[in-house]
This record gives structure tokens, sequence and C-alpha cells, in this order.
């Protein structure tokens, strides 16, 4: 076979990049290019972000490219606006009205896995986006986990009033509905990427739930999977479920999609759970459900409106459990931040595909 030489300037148009789906331990490359000998340019890659990298962050960042790498990390907006005269790759974020400014840029690396705020000037740009899909899934899935617990045992609406009043009183009878179990029970998850597709493995390997779900994307059905469809199938998932857990992204088509025909449509001892963004679901319909009993309960690490005002009348409804969209929180995920970035620059410096290339027109 003949040697290709390939430039990080050129890669993308000739090789395919690596889906949400894949990770920086076992990535999936779509279109894989195959080379033989990878021939890089010499001149330095310079990373322009206002982000304030740790200093063990930056060189591990730094010494993962195969040319020399300058990390430009400025301190306000007017230095980060006049270093991208000279950028090839961002970290974090660029409105379309900085492209012009910009002339270098070909790669743009969220710092997030949601990306609903890209403006339409960006999005119709050549430049090329990641995100930290999956990245976040582990601490999300097990604040899920968490979330639901505390319902279904009663811990939230039962013994943590009494704990702030120092009592301690069981609460029903051993046969009574006060406490109910997750095994055997039906989790329909809405967004099987990288937070509906942990939070299934839990539920089903830790919990012996049945798990259905829907997603927009063609992707093939996990073995632990009882039924995995189109969103079309929304509507007659919802009734079937005892946990409805919301994890999709935050587009257009998903925007306050868990709303009041949804919630009269749940059984009235199922839970919801709401992980990815607030929007996707109406607050207002929730309440609504949760004080008049459609439902049994949700648990919500993200709302529409965060925080959510003192006078809001979610903080009246008890059957509620609720975190400060913190679930993807912790020392282990800036780890897996750094080593995912780090990836992608060695990936980007060798000519190779990309871990998380996003579809910005879809959105993720």
């Amino acid at each position: 076979m003949a040697k290709k030489s390939v430039s990080r300037r050129s890669f993308m148009a000739v090789a395919g990049g690596v889906p949400a789906a894949a990770t920086a331990r076992n990535p999936v490359v779509a279109n894989p290019l195959v080379i033989s000998e990878v021939k890089v340019e010499q001149e330095p890659l310079r990373i322009v972000t206002m982000y304030p990298f740790e200093p063990h962050e930056a060189a591990k960042i730094t010494s993962a490219g195969a040319v020399r790498v300058d990390l430009i990390i400025c301190k306000t907006p007017e230095e980060f606006r006049q270093k991208l005269r000279d950028a090839e790759v961002v970290y974090g974020g660029v409105r379309g009205r900085d492209l012009p400014g910009a002339p270098k840029l070909k790669w743009v690396q969220a710092g997030g896995a949601g990306v609903e705020g890209l403006d339409r000037e960006f999005v119709e740009s050549p430049v090329v986006l990641t995100n930290y899909a999956r990245t976040f899934a582990p601490g999300i899935s097990e604040t899920a986990i968490g979330l639901l617990l505390c319902l279904t045992r009663g811990i939230s609406k039962y013994y943590v009033p009494q704990f702030s009043k120092r009592t301690m009183d069981p609460v029903g009878t051993p046969k009574s509905d006060h406490h109910s179990e997750l095994v055997g029970r039906t989790m329909g998850i809405v967004g099987m990427g990288g937070i509906g597709s942990a939070v299934a493995r839990r539920a089903y390997y830790g919990f012996d739930m049945r798990i259905v779900g829907t997603d927009a994307r063609p992707i093939p059905k996990p073995e632990h999977v009882a039924e995995l469809r189109d969103p079309e199938w929304f509507p007659k998932m919802v009734p079937q479920v005892d946990v409805l857990v919301a994890a999709a992204p935050h587009t257009p088509e998903t925007d306050r999609m868990f709303n009041e025909k949804v919630f009269r449509n749940m059984k009235k001892t199922a839970y919801f759970l709401a992980l990815s963004r607030g929007g996707l679901f109406d607050d207002m319909a929730l309440v609504k459900a949760l004080k008049e009993g459609w439902i049994a309960g949700a648990g919500l690490d993200v709302f529409p409106k965060e925080p959510p005002p003192s006078e809001h009348p979610i903080f009246d409804c008890p059957n509620v459990v609720m975190s400060a969209h913190t679930s993807g929180w912790s020392p282990d995920r800036q780890v897996r931040l750094i080593d995912l970035f780090a990836e992608n620059v060695s990936r980007y410096t060798r000519g190779q595909p990309l871990i998380n290339v996003v579809d910005k027109q879809r959105g993720y």
C-alpha cells in the first residue's frame, strides 16, 4: 500500500470524525483512514482558551501533541479575542461574530456535553466542534440512582424531615406502599446517549429493571435494553413505565417535551427523573402533576431556570428530591476531561479522527 501523508489542516475533510458514542479509552472510529505513515506540519499548534487549567493539566495537554503545542490561557475576553487571530484550536466556545477575527481556527473543543447555545454563524462555519459527551455520565448516572432510591425508599419524603427534627419513627407498615422496590419495574429512557446508556446499565445490572427507550439516532440496541425505538414511540412508552427518564439533548424538537399531556399519561405510581437539561420539561405542569397525584414523585438535577427562585412552587412538593445541576461533578470527571482533550490534541496533530465530533446542525 502506498504511504499517505495527512496534515492536521486537512484530516477532517478526508477522515470521518469519531461520534459521541466513543470514549477516550474505547474510541469508535467512523470512516477510518488507513495511515501507514503520517507526516505532520512542524509549526506549533496554538490552542487559545479562557479556562484556567491547572499547571499539571496544561502540561498533559501540551505534551500530547506530535508537534509543539502552545496553550494560551487568556484572562479577559479582550485578550481572548486578540489571541484568536493565531488560534488553530479553541477550548471553550466561540461566537459567530468572533469568526472573522479567527482566520486559522479549525477546531473547537466545547467545555461541556450540551451544545444547544450555538449560534447560526458558527453552525454554518466549517469549524469542527467536539464535546464531552459521556464524560459526565458516571457521576450523573450514580446521582440518578441516588435520587430514585430517595424517592422509592421514602428517604427524602419521610426520614430526612424527621432527622432535621431529631426524631426517627417508621412510616407506614411492612405491607404499605410508603416504600417501594425497583426490582422488576420498567424504566423508560428518552435519549440513549452517554447519560441514558449509563443509567440503563446501572438500573438493569444493579436493580434488575426492565429497560426500554427512545433515541433519534439509529443506534444498535444493547443486550440489556428490551426495546429501543425512534421518538415516535414515546407516547406509547410513557404509560408502560414505572420510571421515566429525561436524558436527551435540548433541541427545538425536545423542548418541553415532558409536558402536562405526558405527566397525565404516566402511571400514578411512576417517577420522573430529569438529568440532561431543564428545558426538556414544563416545570409548572410537573408541579401540578406532583401536587395532584398524577405521578408518585420526581428526581431533578436540572431545572428550566437554574437555580429555581425561592418562591417557585416546586419547593412546596414533598415528593421531590433535587440536586443543583451538580450530578456530573467530581475530581474523577476532571481527570476524564483532561484525558479526552489530550487524546484529541494527540489525534489532531497526527491527522487522525477526533473523538466526540458534534453534528452542529442537529445540536448533538
